[in-house]
């Protein structure tokens, strides 16, 4: 198996529900997206897939969130904006863009502080 993988960052605020069900204060990260992509073979080029592409396809995804509050944005909000749906958010997102190689996203929220998303 084959794998290769790339990365993004973004810089934005969030607020998730603390354990006694009330909104944590309005917090920022400088999050780190990793997309990983796998393939048993590799393609006619000698490729799982094109760096270039999936970096730019990545990059589209988290575009629209730097600087932004999460809370704010459609795709979270029936969800909160945890690292774990950020990461499932993603990875829909990739796959929709026709990826078919993709096999998980990571989210690091915060050093030490990692989310995986994986078919």
């Amino acid at each position: 198996m084959f794998t290769v993988t790339v990365t993004a960052t973004f810089s934005a605020t969030h607020r998730v529900k603390m354990p006694d069900g009330s909104l944590e204060p309005l917090h920022g990260h400088d999050w780190v997206i990793r997309a990983g992509f796998s393939r048993e073979a590799l393609d006619d080029r000698g490729m799982v897939v094109d760096f270039c592409q999936a970096e730019s396809a990545l990059r589209t995804v988290v575009a629209p969130w730097q600087h932004g509050n999460l809370n704010d944005f459609p795709e979270f909000v029936e969800v909160a904006p945890t690292a774990e749906i950020v990461a499932q958010r993603v990875f829909r997102a990739l796959g929709a863009m026709g990826f078919p190689e993709l096999c998980r996203v990571e989210v690091v929220e915060a050093p030490g502080c990692v989310a995986v998303f994986q078919a």
